[in-house]
């Protein structure tokens, strides 16, 4: 590996992330092919088929013990989906042997997490082993930013950034102290499973990132049916099937 790959600094601006995190390109499959930055991977070419790569991504949801769920709204400054609501922590593994590493139920992506909840939410890295991460399955999609969140037309002007990632789900239980970057993260909630429902619904008026909306939609409902049980246990497990959302 190229050590210059292995840097990673939390002091970065966001177009300094863009440009030097070094994230893993993959097949549809979630073979490894090779690094590329944030730019290229997350730059858009139309609405139909994205120029950006296919890269792997987590997303992390997090619970107290009162069984709520840890929300973050994104910064301003985002340059990929400011504002949005979403889950917890929403980020990328970088191209490095720590974070590469497939051992031990995907620990690489597990300390990928680990890195990104303290950087964006301030959760020190002792807080959370990750090995205390229950890997739960992959979604692959993809999905446009379009600013204002219309409907897409033939007018919509061609986006310029978005999303097309393999993402690892990762629910983890525990209760934190939160000092959010602002450069990350604009603001913070603990919701029930039932109160998000109420959240999510079009006449809150909130925007929700469209990876989070599509994880609820198909696999909320069952995942935290019995938070505990899906933590703990192997029940809502399934490591083989890449979902085509």
């Amino acid at each position: 590996f190229d050590s210059k790959i292995m840097t990673w600094s939390a002091e970065q601006t966001q177009e300094d992330f863009m440009k030097n995190d070094m994230v893993i390109v993959v097949d549809t499959n979630d073979n490894v092919l090779e690094p590329a930055n944030k730019y290229v991977t997350h730059k858009w070419v139309n609405l139909i088929e994205p120029k950006n790569m296919l890269h792997r991504a987590f997303s992390v949801f997090l619970f107290n013990s009162k069984n709520e769920l840890l929300l973050q709204q994104r910064a301003s400054s985002k340059i990929t989906f400011p504002d949005v609501w979403t889950n917890t922590c929403c980020s990328h593994p970088l191209y490095c042997p720590e974070e590469l590493d497939a051992t031990n139920d995907q620990i690489g992506v597990k300390r990928a997490a680990v890195r990104k909840l303290e950087h964006e939410l301030g959760i020190k890295a002792g807080t959370i082993p990750a090995e205390n991460f229950r890997y739960l399955t992959r979604m692959h999609y993809k999905a446009p930013y379009i600013p204002g969140y219309g409907p897409l037309t033939e007018s919509t002007p061609t986006p310029e950034w978005g999303e097309h990632e393999i993402d690892y789900i990762l629910f983890v239980k525990a209760d934190v102290e939160l000092q959010p970057h602002p450069d990350e993260v604009r603001d913070t909630q603990y919701v029930t499973p039932e109160k998000l429902k109420e959240l999510m619904h079009e006449d809150s008026g909130l925007i929700w990132s469209p990876w989070f909306r599509k994880i609820v939609d198909k696999f909320f409902d069952i995942w935290t049916a019995d938070i505990d049980e899906t933590i703990n246990t192997d029940k809502c497990v399934d490591l083989d099937t890449i979902h085509r959302l």
